[in-house]
């Protein structure tokens, strides 16, 4: 049996402290959120060979309490960020976190994928940290959603765990026309594909 002084520590905030996008950031968290007490190995991968450029503007979907939203942030200082969740909690903590490091380009709102995000709203960059067992249908979705999503040019990065790498090479060349494995690690891939440019194109073109 927990006393309630132990109880009373287990609601406080966890607080994350990390360099992202090339500035130290601190981030609170709580139990039940990804990865609550530090950047896990799959983010710190993906962010590593992530490239942001100051006017992007960006995606960051599934984003937990907002490592990687948070990050793009930072390197797009003159994009808009925006983070997307569909657990409540994440996104306010992932709101908190934008108010705590004084980011005013960035926002998270509730989302199951793409289906509540503004239909006029595009991106230069989307990037995820996607779970291992978010099951092929939605994942089939949000591919096709995230290209719909992006502008002429536009660049989706995704971390996911070795065993999908096969599975997202073939998804993403064929929804994307192309795809990329910028790093294999040790349990994690990271993988890239760019939207076409006007005049090419994938198969979802047609």
């Amino acid at each position: 049996m927990l006393t309630p002084e132990q109880l009373a520590a287990l609601r406080r905030d966890i607080v994350v402290n990390a360099q992202l996008g090339g500035r130290d950031l601190t981030m609170h968290s709580t139990w039940g959120l990804f990865s609550p007490r530090e950047i896990d190995e799959g983010t710190r991968l993906l962010l590593a060979h992530l490239e942001v450029r100051p006017t992007d503007d960006c995606f960051d979907l599934g984003c937990g309490y907002g490592a990687i939203g948070l990050a793009m942030a930072t390197l797009a200082p003159r994009g808009q960020t925006l983070m997307v969740d569909k657990d409540f909690v994440a996104v306010d903590y992932a709101n908190r976190n934008v108010k705590l490091n004084q980011l005013e380009n960035a926002r998270a709102q509730l989302s199951n994928g793409f289906d509540q995000v503004d239909p006029e709203l595009q991106f230069d960059l989307i990037a995820s940290n996607i779970p291992a067992k978010v099951g092929k249908e939605l994942l089939a979705l949000l591919l096709h959603d995230a290209r719909a999503r992006l502008r002429p040019g536009g660049r989706l990065y995704l971390v996911t765990i070795n065993g999908l790498r096969q599975y997202m090479k073939r998804n993403l060349t064929e929804v994307f026309g192309n795809y990329d494995k910028l790093k294999q690690g040790a349990h994690y891939t990271v993988a890239f594909a760019e939207r076409a440019q006007r005049g090419g194109g994938s198969a979802a073109d047609v």
